[in-house]
């Protein structure tokens, strides 16, 4: 055999050879149309069936089906299946990607996803907080519209609720006191979305849970308190730091603050957590007491310890009309209409004689003097006629107000000292803003908060009537108002304690 022979012997072996190894890979090589499985962005594995794994998930959740009562299970809301092409990848069966699934994300049923856009509030150290947007589930958009009308009416009343959305109000009459509700709105932007909801989330199917949630921000137990002997509705809402207005939302059975209650009675003590701002605007009209004013004559033949009244004081009184802002039942601003105001009846002035020889007289604290001790002898309303207490002594959302605010007087509008002292603090703080603090010499302090303008200065003396401030907003205050606060030692000092300012009057 000669060489040309044996080379092409050779040549065709090593072509035959190629051939056998080529084959299987040119067969591998063959492109196959498949589809895609995206789970959170990631790729989790390849299907040959898209409609498949749907039906499969289905089947698979039977018991959640019957849990929630629907028709269909379906895969996560992020679960993306797209078509593709594979060489030599490897296809899962719709078991394993199944499998893969339920670890990672749940698995959805049709329903609303309902988004409260938080709002952006500022606490007592003047800083932004920034608002919390809350997402709701519910598979039936009724149960989320039924439980925001029954938080609504927790709110607002629902007898007065229902007067004002039927346009069933009584108008006011000239000479008559009473209130119309002018605007009623969510200050939150809500939005309503049909979707997939995660199975794992709170699912609310009934509005009595959820409107529960909406009013106290939990499904927990309610806390309740067994009513003992001589409880009043004040008493109890204090006691448990509840504000009247806050006790009466969580128990609407009770028509006012001066409902009675009776021993072994069981009510409701949690407070309340709105989980949206629901703004209430009304047009007031509230008959107002004019405070009388005080003449003082001296007599140099009495000691400083004589006093006389020879006329006691009347107070007046006056229609005054209001609009008011309420924000989930609290007032957060009012304004009072001047030219609308009504005088009723004049005061009469209180005269009183005071002597003016000296001698030394001792004098000290009566420790024993609780929050609520009606405070002896004549003290001056701080601000002027008319006005409005937007807020008053006792608790709010479970802190304590340790005063009250007095608004509707105006801006700028002058604050007197409610009695004689010193002054021992004129200053700014970030919560207080402009603020004046009196020693009354007696073991009482007074505080003005909230100030425009401060017109005196540390150990100033001060005679009860005289303008100490101007009426603002500075600080911590929704408002233009004045915190006017009653101590009994140094307000916020230790072994002080903050007292009702209407124990003065």
């Amino acid at each position: 055999m000669n060489l040309k022979n044996v080379l092409m012997i050779s040549m065709a072996a090593i072509i035959s050879l190629i051939i056998l190894f080529i084959a299987p890979v040119t067969k591998a090589l063959e492109p196959r149309n498949v589809y895609r499985v995206y789970l959170a962005g990631k790729s989790i594995g390849l299907v040959e069936d898209a409609t498949a794994l749907d039906q499969y998930i289905d089947n698979e959740q039977q018991i959640l089906r019957e849990q929630y009562q629907v028709d269909k299970v379906y895969a996560p809301e992020d679960l993306k299946i797209v078509k593709d092409i594979t060489y030599n990848e490897n296809i899962s069966t719709t078991q394993e990607i199944y499998e893969k699934i339920k670890d990672i994300e749940p698995f959805t049923i049709k329903g609303y996803e309902i988004t409260i856009t938080g709002i952006d509030t500022t606490n007592e150290q003047g800083e932004t907080v920034e608002g919390k947007d809350q997402t709701i589930y519910v598979l039936d958009q009724a149960v989320f519209e039924e439980a925001m009308d029954t938080t609504i009416r927790a709110l607002t009343g629902s007898d007065r609720y229902d007067k004002y959305i039927n346009n069933e109000q009584a108008e006011i009459a000239s000479g008559s006191t009473g209130s119309i509700i002018e605007n009623i709105y969510i200050e939150n932007k809500v939005t309503v979305k049909e979707k997939n909801i995660p199975s794992d989330e709170t699912i609310y199917e009934d509005s009595t849970d959820l409107s529960k949630y909406l009013l106290y921000g939990t499904l927990d137990e309610q806390q309740q308190y067994t009513v003992q002997k001589g409880d009043t509705i004040s008493d109890v809402s204090f006691n448990n730091r509840l504000s009247n207005e806050e006790f009466l939302i969580a128990n609407p059975e009770f028509t006012d603050a001066n409902s009675l209650l009776y021993e072994g009675q069981n009510v409701n003590i949690s407070i309340i957590q709105p989980q949206f701002r629901l703004i209430e605007v009304e047009h007031q009209v509230a008959l107002q007491d004019i405070p009388y004013e005080t003449e003082t004559r001296y007599d140099n033949t009495q000691y400083t310890t004589y006093e006389e009244t020879i006329q006691e004081g009347v107070n007046g009184s006056q229609l005054v009309t209001s609009k008011v802002e309420k924000v989930n039942g609290q007032v957060e601003n009012a304004t009072i209409d001047h030219s609308a105001t009504q005088v009723i009846t004049e005061p009469t002035k209180r005269i009183i004689v005071k002597g003016t020889k000296q001698r030394y007289s001792g004098g000290g604290t009566d420790s024993s003097l609780s929050s609520n001790t009606k405070v002896e002898g004549y003290w001056l309303w701080p601000t002027r006629t008319p006005y409005y207490i937007s807020s008053t002594y006792g608790y709010r959302w479970g802190t304590l107000h340790d005063g009250m605010d007095i608004a509707g007087a105006g801006y700028g509008s002058p604050i007197y000292a409610s009695n004689n002292g010193i002054v021992v603090a004129s200053s700014y703080k970030y919560d207080n803003g402009e603020y004046i603090v009196i020693n009354h010499n007696n073991g009482y302090y007074t505080i003005y908060a909230h100030l425009s303008a401060r017109y005196v200065s540390v150990g100033q003396e001060v005679s009860i009537g005289d303008t100490i401030g101007a009426m603002g907003q500075s600080g911590f205050a929704t408002g233009v108002h004045v915190h006017f606060g009653l101590w009994r030692g140094y307000p916020y000092s230790r072994g002080s304690s903050s007292m009702n300012p209407m124990s003065l009057f």
